[in-house]
Formats: C-alpha cells, structure tokens, sequence
C-alpha cells in the first residue's frame, strides 16, 4: 500500500476525530502503559499516525524522556503536530520504517501501534527497529488481530466487499490479516530474543454509528478508492452507518477491539 499517497489531504483529520476515540486511544494507552514500565530515556515511534500514541506516552513518561516520532506521510504527521502543539519532549520527522535515518543504537524503544501490518517489507522494518535500538532495547509493536475478533471490522469489510466487489483492494484486509506466526518469524530472522506476545481485549462504545462511519469511508486506505470510482461518500456514510446499527446495536453501538501486542528484545551483546 502506498501509504503517502492513502492518507494525505483531509484523510488524518477524519483518521483523528472519527476513528480515533473509538479504535486507537484505548489500546494506545495499553501500549503506553508498556512503554513507561521499561522506564526508556528515549523513544522512537514507527507509523506515529496522527500522534495517539505518542500523545499517550507523553502523558505517561517523565517529562526528561524525549520521543521521536516519524511516519511516512508528512500529512499524518502534520495532524499529529496540530494535536500535541509545542513540547521540546517530542519531534516529529517523516521517515520510513523500513529505511529509517537514524543512527545505530540511538534508541531504549521503537514503538509502532497498527502500522506493521502495513509495511510492504516487513523484514526489513524489524531489520531497522533492531539497527536503531540500543544492545538491551525493545521493540513494542501492536497489529490487530483477526476480523472474526473485531466485529467493527468485520461490518465494515463485509460492506466494502459488497460495495467493491472485485475491485476491492487486497491492501484492505491488510490490517486484520497479519499473525503472530509472521511476527515471530520475522523478529527472530531479524535477530530478536525475549520475544513476547499477549492478547488486548476491550469493549468500545461507538456513541454516533454516522461518525463512525464517516471516519472508515473518508479516513482510511478505502477512502481514494472509493473517490477514484466515483462513490458518493455522504450515501456511502449512510449506508455503512446503518450496517453498523443492524449489526452492533442501536447508539451507542457496542464492538469488541482485539489486537496482539509483542515485545522483543534486542540482544545485550548485538552490535
């Protein structure tokens, strides 16, 4: 998926407001959570989005602790920026994961929350994680875990598929498609140790389903394809908004968010 050209122009802002309360900040603050009980001097972010989590961590860690956060679209970042306003803790730098330009051994922590899974390499993305991190320094990533799991979305697949038809793109089932099997192969291929896994479950309210649903159609990797064949996006709202009520209840809609979240070490004695 060619994210820069995914999530640009208005896309963060929708990402932000309509998604955001809903899928992203509590797991952030599971992730952040995990990130302050390392104690890390300094932090690198991975597919930083619009900030939620690096504004979790900065909530969460002391204030001496400076984070980095990068992601490959300038305009996520931008979003990011806007949110958190001026703090010396944190810096913002449009990077690649998978080619990061930083130094070796820079980091205590790489922290990447629902980005994996989108990386056309993943390989090379724990390649860099490893290249960045200091001898002793972890490697947090979170990715979903699969659709059965994530009722939210699997009313939202289902109804893209509908709507699309074979032209949905396969980059859609990306985020719910990748395992932990995949994970650990690639970690351990990478030169990881320590390497855990462990099961995020929370229930979520989606207070207005017409929000929710704006967000998925006008602030996600299905929104340039919808706008490429022409779909009106105010019906498109509607209709999804309405599966979402038939299927999770009448407002406040109720789903379940599951992710995986790993921890992997990089060696104490690794270059």
């Amino acid at each position: 998926m060619n994210e820069v050209a995914t999530f640009v122009g208005t896309v963060p802002d929708f990402y932000e407001r309509f998604l955001g309360p809903v899928m992203f900040r509590g797991p952030a603050a599971r992730m952040a959570q995990k990130v302050s009980a390392l104690k890390p001097g300094k932090v690198l972010e991975t597919a930083a989005g619009t900030g939620i989590v690096t504004r979790a961590m900065l909530d969460q860690l002391p204030e001496d602790v400076l984070v980095a956060a990068t992601d490959l679209s300038q305009d996520m970042l931008d979003c990011a920026a806007r949110q958190i306003g001026s703090d010396r803790h944190v810096s913002f730098q449009q990077a690649d994961a998978q080619s990061l330009p930083v130094p070796d051994g820079e980091f205590d922590c790489v922290v990447c929350q629902f980005g994996v899974m989108f990386f056309p390499d993943k390989d090379a993305g724990f390649r860099e994680a490893l290249r960045v991190l200091k001898p002793g320094g972890r490697y947090l990533f979170s990715f979903w875990d699969a659709l059965e799991y994530n009722p939210f979305a699997r009313v939202r697949t289902a109804y893209l598929k509908a709507a699309l038809g074979d032209a949905l793109p396969a980059h859609i089932f990306a985020p719910f498609s990748y395992t932990f099997d995949a994970a650990k192969g690639g970690l351990v291929a990478a030169g990881f140790e320590d390497i855990e896994a462990s099961v995020l479950r929370l229930e979520a309210q989606i207070p207005d389903p017409e929000q929710f649903a704006r967000g998925h159609i006008e602030g996600t990797s299905a929104t340039k394809v919808l706008q490429d064949m022409g779909y009106d996006k105010e019906k498109a709202t509607r209709d999804l908004a309405a599966t979402f009520r038939r299927e999770l209840g009448e407002a406040p809609c109720r789903t379940t968010l599951q992710a995986i979240f790993i921890s992997a070490r990089k060696p104490v004695d690794a270059r």
